[in-house]
């Protein structure tokens, strides 16, 4: 049976740059994300006892990620920086090329809510359960929040895509 920190070497190995890109785009800043994923690995290990098995470790991680960014995102530190960075130094995902930085932008200044379940769906390729899992919520909220989410972005790209045609 593996050690505690050979299963989390395993996991930060499968899941380390997932987990980075999501935070860099929860955050909107490349070095604070690392320092996210660092402190969720560092929760995970201290937690590893408790991971039942019951769901996908990306998803558990996910949950850790989300909610070690949301506790950045409440510091008064983090209120009181310029946040507006450019999109550039932010890990790409896998497959999603885009010819500017306007649809991440605009993903980037959805609020929490919607951004957290924008990133998960489409950046981090995740279903539905898997979602309401990772942010503990009901599917139906994430239905909900996913809809309404896109409506937004759909106004706010409304002139990126007439542009593009």
């Amino acid at each position: 049976m593996d050690s505690p920190s050979e299963i989390l070497d395993q996991l930060m190995r499968q899941h380390g740059s997932r987990l980075l890109r999501l935070c860099a785009m929860n955050l909107r800043d490349a070095s604070l994300a690392q320092d996210a994923v660092q402190d969720t690995f560092l929760k995970a290990f201290r937690q590893i006892h408790r991971f039942r098995g019951d769901a996908d470790p990306l998803t558990w991680l996910t949950a850790i990620a989300i909610n070690v960014c949301r506790d950045y995102q409440r510091t008064a530190w983090f209120r009181h920086v310029d946040r507006r960075v450019e999109a550039e130094p932010l890990p790409a995902a896998a497959g999603f090329v885009f010819p500017d930085h306007t649809v991440i932008s605009a993903v980037t200044a959805l609020p929490p809510r919607y951004r957290e379940v924008i990133l998960l769906r489409y950046y981090q390729n995740m279903k539905h359960r898997e979602i309401a899992a990772a942010l503990r919520i009901s599917e139906r909220t994430v239905r909900q929040c996913l809809s309404k989410a896109n409506a937004m972005l759909r106004e706010q790209l409304k002139e990126w895509y007439e542009d593009e045609g």
